[in-house]
């Protein structure tokens, strides 16, 4: 009995001081990667958002991924297109920046219902909605359900179909359970992924190398935040549920305009089976050589083109 209640003593403290250690790295996060928009509340949490460039121009609206923030498209991209548009770049619904009440707001189409809702109170009509990786499914889910409110697609990198199991760099997030999340998003979860940032980094960005200030600029800091593991693991066990679904709608309810950018070596995503594989469904699908999946980050003056040739197409 010593012996356990010595295990025991020994698990409690170690608990603790992770308990500790990590809200060091969120306070920490926080001071490095500030607030830089603003916030509206919307039914089910609140978006934060920056709105730049001209109000009387065509609606941009910039959609991050998994484990991302708006930060993401922070590398020239939002300053190229900003000159010709109006760039609505949001943190999507439990990331950065923004809330939700609830793990069952992960589902895609609850996201794309407080996007919607903050869009209307903004006042946007037929968006060009520019979505990466997970955020290009999102897109495309607020694109089924509400066809006509969009004015075209503009997908880099996206999660188009379901598949079998995640990238191995995004395997601890698979866990079913909300209470296990929120245990370890307040333990374990951020110290080691201090430990093991540039191996993830590496693994995201590869076979190109991350931005030496991807944690500040990028945003990259905001994922030792426990809410960036709870909300990561959802999306996660969410998406996987969705994709089924959505992907069968694609031959009957996808009907706008757009197209897809894919890294050509993208390491994360297939370009063939998440970009070429929608030529079907009327998108049309590009790749970069030498490019991977962080292309908004790594490719942003191509990206941002694309993303041009993409609104030329708007209804």
């Amino acid at each position: 009995m010593f012996y356990i209640a010595i295990l025991l003593l020994l698990v409690v403290v170690g608990l603790i001081v992770f308990w500790t250690w990590t809200g060091w790295l969120a306070a920490g996060a926080l001071k490095t990667v500030p607030q830089i928009g603003s916030i509206r509340s919307v039914e089910g949490g609140a978006i934060h958002f920056t709105d730049t460039g001209p109000r009387d121009r065509q609606t941009l609206v910039l959609i991050h991924g998994l484990s991302g923030n708006l930060r993401n498209f922070n590398y020239g991209m939002i300053e190229d297109l900003s000159l010709d548009f109006r760039v609505i770049n949001i943190d999507r619904p439990g990331s950065g920046y923004s809330t939700r009440d609830s793990d069952d707001l992960a589902r895609l189409p609850a996201q794309a219902a407080m996007i919607w809702e903050l869009l209307a109170q903004l006042g946007v009509e037929q968006p060009v909605l520019v979505g990466h990786s997970l955020g290009g499914a999102l897109a495309l889910s607020m694109a089924l359900d509400n066809r006509d409110r969009v004015g075209a697609l503009a997908l880099l990198c996206p999660l188009t179909a379901g598949v079998s199991e995640p990238p191995p760099v995004f395997k601890p997030l698979t866990i079913s359970s909300g209470r296990v999340r929120r245990a370890i998003g307040h333990t374990i979860a951020a110290p080691i992924a201090r430990m093991t940032g540039r191996r993830t980094l590496s693994a995201v960005f590869a076979p190109e190398p991350a931005p030496e200030d991807f944690m500040c600029r990028g945003g990259g800091e905001l994922a030792f935040r426990p809410e960036a593991f709870v909300t990561a693991s959802a999306d996660l066990h969410a998406v996987h549920a969705c994709m089924p679904e959505q992907s069968a709608r694609y031959a009957t309810d996808l009907d706008v305009p757009g197209g897809i950018l894919f890294g050509a070596d993208d390491n994360l995503l297939s370009p063939d089976l998440h970009g070429k594989q929608m030529e079907q469904y009327g998108l049309s699908c590009e790749t970069l050589p030498g490019r991977g999946h962080m292309i908004p980050v790594t490719a942003p003056r191509e990206s941002a083109d694309f993303v041009r040739r993409m609104a030329n197409l708007a209804r």
